[in-house]
């Protein structure tokens, strides 16, 4: 027997040969778009507080993770004073993560609060900035803004019943359009 060994294909020398590598694999990246999107209808449907619950999970898993680095960073500081505030940070962190793991629905209303009044002050912000850009650009902003201030200020009306839908709601749009790019990333590969 002789040992022969596969080396990795090269790396692609341009962007021609890239797609040509996935092209025959478009089918792949429609299965995956087509998965995606169902769950994100699948989310806005049925499972709306469902993933309301799986967001606050993620962001509680994430602070978690992201207070425990802050402390092995308190640990590693040089002063005292720098120690103490990296591991207070790190354990705020780590407290805020398990109590939304603990309790996700009244985490869920609090999310959902701090997302309902920064959508209004982003869009307050954004029409005032507006009001400061030249002619051409002055409309889209302005738009922005107020649909960004409608958005946040029915988030605050419906609050704090609103934190049973608002996350899970976000989460089913962007797993929607996120698997219809898939899809149409793939449908465009296959049309080359």
């Amino acid at each position: 027997m002789s040992d022969q060994t596969t080396n990795p294909p090269a790396r692609p020398r341009n962007l021609g040969e890239a797609i040509g590598r996935l092209k025959p694999k478009w089918g792949w990246f429609v299965g995956f778009g087509a998965l995606t999107a169902a769950m994100g209808l699948a989310t806005l449907a049925y499972l709306v507080v469902i993933g309301t619950v799986a967001s606050v999970y993620m962001i509680g898993i994430a602070m978690i993770l992201a207070g425990g680095v802050e402390i092995s960073m308190g640990l590693k500081a040089k002063t005292w004073g720098w120690m103490a505030i990296w591991i207070l940070a790190g354990l705020l962190y780590v407290v805020a993560g398990a109590f939304a793991l603990a309790q996700p629905l009244v985490a869920a209303a609090a999310y959902t609060l701090l997302i309902g009044a920064a959508l209004v002050v982003t869009g307050v912000l954004r029409l005032v900035a507006a009001f400061r850009l030249p002619d051409g650009n002055k409309a889209m902003v302005g738009l922005a803004g107020a649909i960004t201030i409608v958005l946040g200020a029915m988030i605050l009306a419906a609050w704090p019943a609103s934190g049973l839908f608002v996350l899970g709601t976000f989460l089913g749009i962007d797993l929607l359009f996120y698997g219809l790019s898939w899809i149409a990333f793939g449908m465009r590969l296959k049309s080359l």
